[in-house]
């Protein structure tokens, strides 16, 4: 008779949480919500009640949001069903029941949307960037302006420089418990005619499993005065970019400021604010 096979073990990649896994590597609703809700203040005096977080995904931030104060609301707008329904169960499922019903998910497009007057509607992640023909983005920009509060702000990030331009990896180790992980950013191709730009998300595990593109994506690498442009023409009275500073180190130091002029680094992150 011949020998049984020995069963191999399960790897790590076939049954790790892509949605969880990004959470730990990318998002930091915290941080988000900090720069919102104080930059908010700063600018109208007050604290917002209302957020929609458009292009949503798990709805992180709508969470965080609605923790934050008990008579903050939110409202977060996405196409994919599947990963609405899995922050109905992983994020929203983890609120309290009073912090729960404060919080509706739209399987809508934000194209076309509609909703309650909102004082902050964020667009984070660089997710507006699948707009990528000029007049897409205008509709969009439109779009926001006429669901704003007459106080309302826009609130979104971009990224560039110089090595955005390249094909590239990126990786960082993340320990979540007792499992370490490498999370890869890679930048396949850049294309300078139509500014498209394809990225993707890679996870590696310690048993030596690989996700590989975990999640993908196809954008148009925007320039802030594209940017700026497309903003003043569809309405918005005031638009500022808010620069990250740098440690002792040259490390990032997660505090932004706002300015008039940014550096030509290698590679910068900043937030944006479109004011109605």
């Amino acid at each position: 008779m011949g020998k049984r096979k020995k069963k191999s073990s399960p790897k790590i990649a076939e049954s790790a949480d892509r949605h969880r896994l990004y959470e730990l590597s990318v998002q930091c609703s915290e941080a988000e919500i900090d720069f919102v809700d104080d930059t908010f203040k700063k600018l109208r005096g007050r604290r917002a009640r209302l957020l929609r977080e458009d292009f949503c995904g798990t709805a992180n931030v709508c969470c965080e949001w609605v923790r934050r104060r008990k008579f903050n609301r939110a409202i977060g707008v996405d196409l994919d069903g599947e990963v609405l329904d899995w922050g109905r169960t992983h994020q929203l499922g983890r609120l309290k029941p009073s912090e729960r019903k404060r919080i509706s998910l739209l399987e809508e497009n934000v194209l076309t949307v509609k909703t309650e007057p909102i004082e902050v509607i964020s667009a984070m992640n660089f997710s507006y960037w699948l707009f990528k023909e000029r007049k897409q983005l205008k509709r969009y920009f439109k779009r926001v302006h006429s669901q704003l509060a007459d106080d309302g702000i826009l609130f979104m990030d971009a990224y560039g420089g110089y090595e955005s331009y390249k094909d590239i990896e990126e990786e960082r180790d993340i320990e979540d418990g007792d499992t370490t992980f490498t999370y890869t950013w890679e930048q396949e191709k850049y294309e300078p005619i139509s500014g498209n730009l394809i990225c993707h998300i890679h996870f590696d595990f310690e048993d030596g499993s690989r996700m590989e593109r975990a999640f993908s994506y196809d954008w148009r690498l925007w320039s802030l005065p594209e940017i700026r442009e497309l903003l003043d023409e569809t309405g918005f009275s005031k638009v500022t970019f808010y620069w990250q500073g740098f440690d002792e180190d040259g490390e990032p130091d997660g505090e932004f400021v706002p300015v008039t002029e940014g550096d030509a680094d290698a590679g910068w992150i900043c937030y944006i604010t479109a004011e109605k």
